[in-house]
Protein backbone atom coordinates (compact mmCIF):
# COMPACT_ATOMS: atom_id res chain seq x y z
CA UNK A 1 0.00 0.00 0.00
CA UNK A 2 1.37 3.71 -0.90
CA UNK A 3 1.27 5.81 1.95
CA UNK A 4 1.44 9.50 0.87
CA UNK A 5 2.17 12.85 3.34
CA UNK A 6 -1.03 15.15 3.25
CA UNK A 7 -0.05 18.60 4.19
CA UNK A 8 -3.02 20.18 5.90
CA UNK A 9 -2.39 23.49 4.64
CA UNK A 10 -3.63 21.89 1.36
CA UNK A 11 -6.52 20.16 2.52
CA UNK A 12 -9.23 20.97 0.01
CA UNK A 13 -12.33 22.34 0.79
CA UNK A 14 -14.89 19.23 1.95
CA UNK A 15 -12.25 18.71 4.69
CA UNK A 16 -10.76 15.38 4.08
CA UNK A 17 -9.55 14.99 0.55
CA UNK A 18 -5.82 16.53 -0.03
CA UNK A 19 -5.10 18.96 -2.78
CA UNK A 20 -2.47 17.09 -5.26
CA UNK A 21 0.42 19.49 -7.19
CA UNK A 22 -0.86 17.63 -10.34
CA UNK A 23 0.92 19.88 -12.38
CA UNK A 24 4.40 18.37 -11.55
CA UNK A 25 3.39 15.27 -13.56
CA UNK A 26 3.00 14.83 -17.38
CA UNK A 27 0.31 12.47 -16.97
CA UNK A 28 -2.44 13.95 -14.41
CA UNK A 29 -4.61 12.27 -12.11
CA UNK A 30 -8.25 13.32 -14.65
CA UNK A 31 -5.72 10.92 -17.17
CA UNK A 32 -5.30 7.86 -15.09
CA UNK A 33 -9.33 8.65 -13.75
CA UNK A 34 -10.51 8.43 -17.78
CA UNK A 35 -8.23 4.90 -18.65
CA UNK A 36 -9.01 3.28 -15.18
CA UNK A 37 -12.51 4.49 -15.54
CA UNK A 38 -13.32 6.07 -11.96
CA UNK A 39 -13.49 9.32 -10.75
CA UNK A 40 -10.69 11.45 -10.17
CA UNK A 41 -11.25 11.28 -5.95
CA UNK A 42 -11.53 7.71 -6.16
CA UNK A 43 -7.48 8.21 -7.92
CA UNK A 44 -6.87 10.56 -5.56
CA UNK A 45 -7.98 7.85 -2.50
CA UNK A 46 -6.07 5.43 -4.14
CA UNK A 47 -2.43 7.22 -4.55
CA UNK A 48 -2.73 8.78 -0.89
CA UNK A 49 -3.26 5.13 0.88
CA UNK A 50 -6.92 6.03 1.87
CA UNK A 51 -9.81 3.89 2.10
CA UNK A 52 -12.88 4.37 0.53
CA UNK A 53 -12.30 2.38 -2.81
CA UNK A 54 -12.15 -1.07 -2.80
CA UNK A 55 -8.44 -3.51 -3.49
CA UNK A 56 -8.87 -4.10 -7.03
CA UNK A 57 -9.61 -0.53 -7.86
CA UNK A 58 -6.26 0.60 -6.02
CA UNK A 59 -4.79 -1.57 -7.54
CA UNK A 60 -5.84 -0.86 -10.97
CA UNK A 61 -5.16 2.59 -10.31
CA UNK A 62 -1.96 2.63 -8.54
CA UNK A 63 -0.89 0.04 -11.91
CA UNK A 64 -1.77 2.60 -14.57
CA UNK A 65 0.28 5.47 -12.54
CA UNK A 66 2.82 3.26 -12.94
CA UNK A 67 2.59 2.19 -16.33
CA UNK A 68 2.45 5.59 -17.61
CA UNK A 69 4.59 7.38 -15.23
CA UNK A 70 2.96 9.05 -12.48
CA UNK A 71 4.97 10.65 -9.76
CA UNK A 72 3.26 10.64 -6.94
CA UNK A 73 3.87 12.89 -3.86
CA UNK A 74 5.62 10.51 -1.57
CA UNK A 75 6.58 11.25 2.19
CA UNK A 76 10.34 11.39 0.69
CA UNK A 77 9.57 13.69 -1.99
CA UNK A 78 8.79 16.75 0.31
CA UNK A 79 11.13 18.73 1.30
CA UNK A 80 11.55 20.75 4.65
CA UNK A 81 9.31 19.38 6.78
CA UNK A 82 11.26 17.79 9.65
CA UNK A 83 9.44 15.06 11.53
CA UNK A 84 8.68 18.02 14.01
CA UNK A 85 6.07 19.22 12.17
CA UNK A 86 4.54 15.56 11.12
CA UNK A 87 2.14 13.48 12.91
CA UNK A 88 1.14 10.64 11.83
CA UNK A 89 -2.84 9.63 12.45
CA UNK A 90 -3.41 5.77 12.08
CA UNK A 91 -6.24 3.90 11.96
CA UNK A 92 -6.87 0.33 12.01
CA UNK A 93 -9.74 -1.00 9.70
CA UNK A 94 -10.92 -4.51 9.58
CA UNK A 95 -14.77 -6.28 8.95
CA UNK A 96 -17.34 -4.73 11.47
CA UNK A 97 -16.70 -1.80 13.15
CA UNK A 98 -14.27 0.30 11.32
CA UNK A 99 -14.35 -1.45 7.81
CA UNK A 100 -12.39 -0.10 5.01
CA UNK A 101 -14.68 2.23 3.90
CA UNK A 102 -14.97 3.33 7.72
CA UNK A 103 -14.61 7.43 7.03
CA UNK A 104 -17.42 7.08 5.06
CA UNK A 105 -19.56 6.94 7.97
CA UNK A 106 -20.57 9.82 9.54
CA UNK A 107 -19.08 9.79 13.21
CA UNK A 108 -15.77 9.05 11.92
CA UNK A 109 -15.69 11.56 9.00
CA UNK A 110 -16.43 14.42 11.43
CA UNK A 111 -14.04 13.34 13.50
CA UNK A 112 -11.18 13.05 11.51
CA UNK A 113 -11.92 16.52 9.71
CA UNK A 114 -11.84 17.96 13.20
CA UNK A 115 -8.37 16.26 13.45
CA UNK A 116 -7.26 17.89 9.94
CA UNK A 117 -8.72 20.85 10.85
CA UNK A 118 -6.93 21.09 14.32
CA UNK A 119 -3.77 19.60 12.22
CA UNK A 120 -3.94 23.02 9.98
CA UNK A 121 -3.91 25.81 12.24
CA UNK A 122 -1.18 24.62 14.18
CA UNK A 123 0.98 24.44 10.73
CA UNK A 124 1.60 20.58 11.02
CA UNK A 125 1.91 17.92 8.13
CA UNK A 126 -0.28 14.41 8.67
CA UNK A 127 0.26 11.18 7.95
CA UNK A 128 -2.90 9.52 7.09
CA UNK A 129 -2.20 5.51 7.53
CA UNK A 130 -4.70 2.58 7.52
CA UNK A 131 -3.89 -0.57 8.95
CA UNK A 132 -5.38 -4.12 9.97
CA UNK A 133 -5.26 -4.84 13.53
CA UNK A 134 -3.27 -7.97 13.07
CA UNK A 135 -0.57 -5.71 11.73
CA UNK A 136 -0.70 -2.93 13.76
CA UNK A 137 2.61 -3.75 15.61
CA UNK A 138 4.65 -4.34 13.04
CA UNK A 139 3.75 -1.75 10.61
CA UNK A 140 3.68 0.77 12.87
CA UNK A 141 7.74 0.10 13.33
CA UNK A 142 8.03 -0.06 9.22
CA UNK A 143 6.26 2.95 9.27
CA UNK A 144 7.98 5.45 11.60
CA UNK A 145 11.16 3.85 10.10
CA UNK A 146 10.19 4.54 6.50
CA UNK A 147 9.26 8.40 7.55
CA UNK A 148 8.88 9.13 11.04
CA UNK A 149 6.94 11.58 13.02
CA UNK A 150 7.23 13.17 15.73
CA UNK A 151 3.78 11.89 17.82
CA UNK A 152 0.94 9.19 16.47
CA UNK A 153 -2.67 9.23 17.22
CA UNK A 154 -4.14 6.12 16.82
CA UNK A 155 -7.98 5.37 16.36
CA UNK A 156 -8.46 2.81 18.58
CA UNK A 157 -11.96 2.15 18.29
CA UNK A 158 -12.01 -1.33 17.82
CA UNK A 159 -8.70 -2.59 19.16
CA UNK A 160 -8.79 -4.93 22.39
CA UNK A 161 -6.26 -3.81 25.58
CA UNK A 162 -3.55 -6.42 24.73
CA UNK A 163 -2.78 -4.45 20.98
CA UNK A 164 -3.17 -0.77 22.47
CA UNK A 165 -0.32 -2.15 25.19
CA UNK A 166 2.00 -3.21 22.81
CA UNK A 167 1.99 -0.12 20.96
CA UNK A 168 1.89 2.21 23.72
CA UNK A 169 5.30 0.01 24.25
CA UNK A 170 6.71 0.32 21.71
CA UNK A 171 5.76 3.91 20.57
CA UNK A 172 6.16 6.88 23.64
CA UNK A 173 4.33 9.74 21.98
CA UNK A 174 1.29 8.31 21.50
CA UNK A 175 -2.06 9.56 21.80
CA UNK A 176 -5.41 6.82 21.57
CA UNK A 177 -8.22 8.12 20.50
CA UNK A 178 -12.09 6.87 20.95
CA UNK A 179 -11.78 4.20 23.33
CA UNK A 180 -9.75 4.17 26.88
CA UNK A 181 -8.36 1.33 29.18
CA UNK A 182 -7.99 2.46 32.92
CA UNK A 183 -5.07 -0.21 33.16
CA UNK A 184 -2.96 0.75 30.34
CA UNK A 185 -0.42 3.14 30.92
CA UNK A 186 -0.74 5.51 27.90
CA UNK A 187 -2.76 8.55 26.81
CA UNK A 188 -6.05 8.39 25.59
CA UNK A 189 -9.02 10.57 24.68
CA UNK A 190 -12.70 9.37 24.51
CA UNK A 191 -16.69 10.40 25.22
CA UNK A 192 -17.76 9.88 28.54
CA UNK A 193 -19.83 6.71 27.18
CA UNK A 194 -21.41 6.02 30.80
CA UNK A 195 -22.42 9.65 31.66
CA UNK A 196 -24.21 9.39 28.29
CA UNK A 197 -25.79 6.42 28.91
CA UNK A 198 -26.92 8.05 32.40
CA UNK A 199 -28.49 10.48 30.31
CA UNK A 200 -30.36 8.62 27.94
CA UNK A 201 -31.72 6.52 30.60
CA UNK A 202 -32.89 9.41 32.74
CA UNK A 203 -34.97 10.93 29.55
CA UNK A 204 -36.63 7.52 29.23
CA UNK A 205 -37.31 7.37 32.89
CA UNK A 206 -38.05 11.44 33.15
CA UNK A 207 -40.81 10.09 30.27
CA UNK A 208 -42.32 7.72 32.67
CA UNK A 209 -41.21 4.54 30.79
CA UNK A 210 -40.53 1.40 33.08
CA UNK A 211 -39.51 -1.70 30.53
CA UNK A 212 -36.88 -0.38 28.55
CA UNK A 213 -35.19 -2.69 26.37
CA UNK A 214 -31.64 -2.29 24.65
CA UNK A 215 -30.48 -2.86 20.98
CA UNK A 216 -26.86 -3.87 20.97
CA UNK A 217 -24.16 -3.94 18.49
CA UNK A 218 -23.47 -7.65 16.93
CA UNK A 219 -19.88 -6.15 16.83
CA UNK A 220 -18.62 -5.54 20.62
CA UNK A 221 -15.99 -2.54 21.47
CA UNK A 222 -15.57 -0.91 24.74
CA UNK A 223 -17.31 1.76 24.08
CA UNK A 224 -20.05 -0.25 23.70
CA UNK A 225 -19.85 -2.30 26.33
CA UNK A 226 -19.34 1.18 28.91
CA UNK A 227 -22.80 2.67 27.23
CA UNK A 228 -24.50 -0.42 28.08
CA UNK A 229 -22.61 -0.68 31.51
CA UNK A 230 -23.83 2.63 32.34
CA UNK A 231 -27.76 2.48 31.28
CA UNK A 232 -28.15 -0.94 33.20
CA UNK A 233 -26.74 1.20 36.17
CA UNK A 234 -29.05 3.84 36.06
CA UNK A 235 -32.01 1.49 35.60
CA UNK A 236 -30.81 -0.22 38.76
CA UNK A 237 -30.77 2.95 40.43
CA UNK A 238 -34.23 3.71 39.89
CA UNK A 239 -35.12 0.19 41.11
CA UNK A 240 -35.40 -1.30 37.26
CA UNK A 241 -33.98 -3.54 35.14
CA UNK A 242 -33.55 -4.96 31.71
CA UNK A 243 -35.27 -8.45 30.79
CA UNK A 244 -33.37 -10.67 28.68
CA UNK A 245 -36.05 -11.09 26.69
CA UNK A 246 -35.72 -7.63 25.72
CA UNK A 247 -32.39 -7.16 24.82
CA UNK A 248 -31.61 -7.43 20.85
CA UNK A 249 -28.88 -7.52 18.33
CA UNK A 250 -28.20 -5.53 15.73
CA UNK A 251 -25.26 -4.74 12.83
CA UNK A 252 -23.55 -1.11 13.77
CA UNK A 253 -22.91 -0.29 10.20
CA UNK A 254 -26.22 -1.08 8.55
CA UNK A 255 -28.81 1.69 7.92
CA UNK A 256 -31.56 0.19 7.21
CA UNK A 257 -34.72 -2.47 8.44
CA UNK A 258 -32.93 -5.81 9.68
CA UNK A 259 -34.48 -8.77 8.85
CA UNK A 260 -33.02 -10.74 12.25
CA UNK A 261 -34.78 -7.73 14.09
CA UNK A 262 -38.06 -7.74 12.73
CA UNK A 263 -38.35 -11.41 13.21
CA UNK A 264 -37.51 -11.02 17.09
CA UNK A 265 -39.98 -8.82 17.18
CA UNK A 266 -42.66 -10.45 14.87
CA UNK A 267 -42.08 -13.85 16.98
CA UNK A 268 -42.16 -12.67 20.93
CA UNK A 269 -44.49 -13.76 23.30
CA UNK A 270 -44.21 -11.28 25.55
CA UNK A 271 -45.16 -7.66 25.66
CA UNK A 272 -42.55 -5.44 23.71
CA UNK A 273 -40.55 -2.63 25.97
CA UNK A 274 -41.73 0.91 25.62
CA UNK A 275 -38.36 2.38 24.54
CA UNK A 276 -35.70 1.23 23.40
CA UNK A 277 -32.13 1.76 24.26
CA UNK A 278 -29.78 2.06 21.28
CA UNK A 279 -25.80 1.74 21.89
CA UNK A 280 -25.18 3.84 18.14
CA UNK A 281 -27.20 6.48 16.22
CA UNK A 282 -26.94 3.67 13.36
CA UNK A 283 -28.79 1.10 15.28
CA UNK A 284 -31.23 3.66 16.41
CA UNK A 285 -32.01 4.64 12.64
CA UNK A 286 -32.42 0.49 12.13
CA UNK A 287 -34.38 -0.17 15.06
CA UNK A 288 -37.12 2.44 13.78
CA UNK A 289 -37.15 1.19 9.99
CA UNK A 290 -37.46 -1.95 11.21
CA UNK A 291 -40.23 -0.63 13.96
CA UNK A 292 -42.28 1.05 10.75
CA UNK A 293 -41.37 -2.20 8.59
CA UNK A 294 -43.99 -3.99 11.39
CA UNK A 295 -46.45 -0.81 11.55
CA UNK A 296 -45.34 0.20 14.67
CA UNK A 297 -45.11 4.33 15.45
CA UNK A 298 -42.16 5.90 16.91
CA UNK A 299 -42.41 7.39 19.30
CA UNK A 300 -46.09 6.54 19.55
CA UNK A 301 -45.85 2.77 19.83
CA UNK A 302 -42.31 2.80 20.63
CA UNK A 303 -39.87 5.25 22.00
CA UNK A 304 -35.88 5.56 20.57
CA UNK A 305 -32.68 6.29 21.60
CA UNK A 306 -29.18 7.14 20.31
CA UNK A 307 -25.66 7.46 21.03
CA UNK A 308 -23.33 9.82 18.97
CA UNK A 309 -25.56 12.64 16.95
CA UNK A 310 -24.40 11.96 13.68
CA UNK A 311 -26.13 14.11 10.75
CA UNK A 312 -28.38 11.28 9.55
CA UNK A 313 -30.25 12.12 13.10
CA UNK A 314 -31.82 14.88 12.25
CA UNK A 315 -32.75 12.98 8.67
CA UNK A 316 -34.53 10.42 9.94
CA UNK A 317 -38.39 10.80 10.81
CA UNK A 318 -38.87 11.36 13.61
CA UNK A 319 -35.88 12.97 13.78
CA UNK A 320 -33.82 10.66 17.04
CA UNK A 321 -33.04 11.89 20.42
CA UNK A 322 -29.94 11.19 21.12
CA UNK A 323 -26.38 11.72 22.92
CA UNK A 324 -24.03 14.25 21.68
CA UNK A 325 -20.96 13.21 21.30
CA UNK A 326 -17.98 16.14 21.49
CA UNK A 327 -16.02 14.80 18.52
CA UNK A 328 -14.58 18.20 17.66
CA UNK A 329 -13.59 18.59 21.55
CA UNK A 330 -12.04 14.95 21.31
CA UNK A 331 -9.98 16.16 18.32
CA UNK A 332 -8.73 19.24 19.76
CA UNK A 333 -7.81 18.02 22.67
CA UNK A 334 -5.91 14.61 21.05
CA UNK A 335 -4.22 16.78 18.77
CA UNK A 336 -3.01 19.49 22.25
CA UNK A 337 -1.88 16.21 23.95
CA UNK A 338 0.12 15.14 21.08
CA UNK A 339 1.86 18.25 20.51
CA UNK A 340 2.73 18.81 24.73
CA UNK A 341 4.35 15.41 23.79
CA UNK A 342 6.24 16.41 21.00
CA UNK A 343 7.27 19.73 23.33
CA UNK A 344 8.22 17.92 25.78
CA UNK A 345 8.84 14.02 26.03
CA UNK A 346 6.77 11.73 27.22
CA UNK A 347 6.06 12.20 31.19
CA UNK A 348 2.55 11.40 33.49
CA UNK A 349 -0.24 9.69 31.11
CA UNK A 350 -3.33 10.88 31.16
CA UNK A 351 -7.04 9.56 30.58
CA UNK A 352 -9.10 12.54 29.25
CA UNK A 353 -12.86 11.97 29.61
CA UNK A 354 -15.08 14.24 27.31
CA UNK A 355 -18.72 14.78 28.56
CA UNK A 356 -21.32 14.44 26.55
CA UNK A 357 -24.72 16.08 26.48
CA UNK A 358 -28.24 14.51 25.51
CA UNK A 359 -30.02 15.70 22.37
CA UNK A 360 -33.77 15.79 22.65
CA UNK A 361 -35.93 15.57 19.66
CA UNK A 362 -38.93 13.71 18.61
CA UNK A 363 -37.98 9.96 18.65
CA UNK A 364 -39.18 9.80 22.44
CA UNK A 365 -42.53 10.93 24.46
CA UNK A 366 -44.32 9.18 27.32
CA UNK A 367 -45.33 5.85 26.87
CA UNK A 368 -48.88 4.35 25.95
CA UNK A 369 -50.52 1.17 26.82
CA UNK A 370 -47.85 -1.88 26.74
CA UNK A 371 -48.31 -3.15 23.33
CA UNK A 372 -48.94 -6.68 22.62
CA UNK A 373 -46.59 -9.73 21.52
CA UNK A 374 -45.70 -9.63 17.97
CA UNK A 375 -48.14 -11.10 15.17
CA UNK A 376 -51.22 -9.06 17.11
CA UNK A 377 -52.41 -5.80 17.96
CA UNK A 378 -51.00 -3.32 16.12
CA UNK A 379 -47.89 -5.32 14.82
CA UNK A 380 -48.10 -6.65 11.07
CA UNK A 381 -47.80 -10.39 10.59
CA UNK A 382 -46.84 -9.80 6.89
Amino acid sequence: MLFVLVECSKISSNGFIPAWRESLNTVKIEDIAKMANVSKSAVSLAMNGKPGIGKETRARILQIAKEHGYAARTPKAEKGRAPGNTIRFIACTQAGIVPEHFSQQPFFMELIQYIEEKCRKRGLSLLFNTLHPDELERRIGELEQEHASAGILLLGTNLGGDQVRAIAAQQRRLVVLDTCFDAIEANFVVMNNKLGAHQAAGQLLADGHTRIGIVQSDERIANFSARQEGFLQALAAAGLDCAEEDRFTLSPTIVAAQEPFIAALRTRREPLPTALFCECDYIAISAIKSLAALGLRVPHDVSVIGFDNIHESVVITPELTTVHVEKEAMAELAVAKLIDLMAHGPGVTTKIVVDTRLVVRASCSAPAAALPAGGSGTVSAH
